[in-house]
């Protein structure tokens, strides 16, 4: 059962350079498709694809609307890794306007972006899944993406579809219309998305500068820390383990309703590469550190929710009786607060693989780790902040001329509203107490 990875646009790019990297090493493939001397798993077919020459290429597509963050793949360490047809560019780029990626360009290049897939998708037995890596911010990352998701909708049905997405930060931002985008996108994968993943660039500048010790992160940092809860996400899909998960497991445990499907992403243990030797955590301790508001990748606090689901995903030495352990204490913690329709259950994935570190990187080797992935209704506040930077930009009809320019009609804003403030309410509604009479 293969897995399929669509990066769009800048940062879906960037984050999959990271990925892959952390992909290669885990599987021992080097950066030209061949297999290192010493490997033996041969249980990765889910992310890669083994060719007639035994070389090894991801099953992915790399997609911007302009050349340069792709010429960058083209000519950098992993150029080999990825066959050309898999690298897709345009001559220009969205300009930070959704309605450019989803409209006028992103329309143009549509075609030979699914042409590509579907010849990606033959290469597989059966399609499990497909994961979108992209920002909501950018140009690309919002119209392109939206486009692509409808399509593949159409052209494959009920395959689960799911998505890493860069959500834009309440301080930093690197185009004014971030909330116009982010929203107008949000508004269209809405109901052809089955679960996105919500991180975003703010909370992970915190993780590098209080766990890391860096006051001025790049990208690269950024996205290695990104990588290690993606690998920890797919881990059971490409290794063998006591419990693994599947994508349709996934989404039984985490979405109790199709929209609210936003679930929190945090992890731990997290150490900076100058404190190689540390004390090992227990399951315990490690799990508690995944509850706590700095462990998370998005900026809302999770203590001023409800949790729906939780599902623990283990990696490294762990055994069955410390997992058992940790969730007792879990269920004995005061301020972890479930809504009182859920019965505090928890999924449990664990894989035997330990995490593995980047060489060089920032991070320190551990034996063991844990990412949890939560749906919880405090992810309402990203909402909440976000509908409010629309609605001050929009009550002025600031910078809508640029959409409604290349072919958008006015009243998609006013259905994005509405429909970002329906979301809102389900959230609300999803936290309240059933009274039984």
């Amino acid at each position: 059962h293969e897995i399929i990875c669509i990066h769009l646009g800048q940062a879906g790019i960037q984050l999959g350079n990271a990925c892959w990297e952390l992909f290669c090493l885990e599987h021992g493939v080097k950066p030209d498709g061949r297999l290192k001397p010493k490997a033996t798993d041969i249980s990765f077919g889910t992310f890669f694809h083994e060719t007639t020459k035994n070389k090894y290429i991801p099953r992915a597509l790399l997609i911007d609307l302009e050349p340069t963050v792709a010429d960058e793949v083209r000519t950098g360490t992993y150029r080999q890794l990825f066959h050309p047809e898999q690298i897709l560019s345009s001559k220009e780029d969205a300009a930070n306007n959704y309605a450019r990626g989803y409209f006028s360009v992103g329309r143009e290049m549509i075609d030979l972006v699914l042409n590509q897939l579907r010849k990606a998708a033959e290469l597989c037995e059966t399609v499990q899944g497909f994961f979108f890596f992209n920002s909501l911010g950018g140009g690309t990352g919002s119209g392109l993406t939206g486009q692509l998701i409808e399509r593949v909708t159409l052209d494959y049905g009920k395959k689960p579809k799911f998505q890493f997405m860069i959500y834009p930060s309440a301080l930093i931002a690197s185009a004014v219309v971030e909330p116009y985008n982010s929203l107008l996108t949000t508004h269209t994968t809405l109901e052809h998305t089955d679960c996105s993943f919500v991180v975003d660039n703010e909370a992970i500048y915190t993780m590098c500068r209080y766990n890391l010790d860096m006051y001025k992160p790049t990208f690269t940092n950024l996205n290695r820390l990104i990588a290690q809860v993606v690998s920890s996400v797919t881990a059971s899909l490409r290794f063998p383990g006591n419990l693994n998960v599947n994508l349709q497991e996934f989404q039984t445990n985490l979405v109790p309703y199709p929209r609210i499907h936003f679930p929190l992403v945090s992890y731990a243990p997290i150490y900076p590469a100058s404190q190689p030797f540390h004390r090992e955590k227990s399951a315990v301790e490690l799990t508690a550190r995944c509850f706590r508001p700095q462990a998370f990748m998005v900026n809302c606090n999770p203590r001023h929710g409800k949790y729906m689901s939780c599902c623990f995903l283990y990696r490294g030495n762990l055994t069955g009786h410390e997992i058992k352990e940790s969730l007792r204490d879990i269920r004995s913690r005061r301020y972890i607060k479930f809504v009182d329709w859920s019965p505090c259950g928890f999924k449990v994935g664990m894989s035997s693989q330990a995490p593995t570190m980047v060489p060089g990187g920032d991070l320190a080797k551990v034996t063991r780790a844990v990412c949890m992935i939560s749906n919880s209704t405090s992810i309402a506040e990203a909402w909440t902040r976000l509908n409010h930077k629309f609605d001050c930009l929009y009550a002025k009809r600031s910078f809508v001329h640029w959409y409604v320019a290349e072919g958008m009609e006015e009243n998609e804003f006013n259905e994005t509203k509405e429909d970002l403030i329906a979301l809102e309410k389900d959230y609300e509604e999803v936290g309240m107490d059933t009274v039984i009479t």
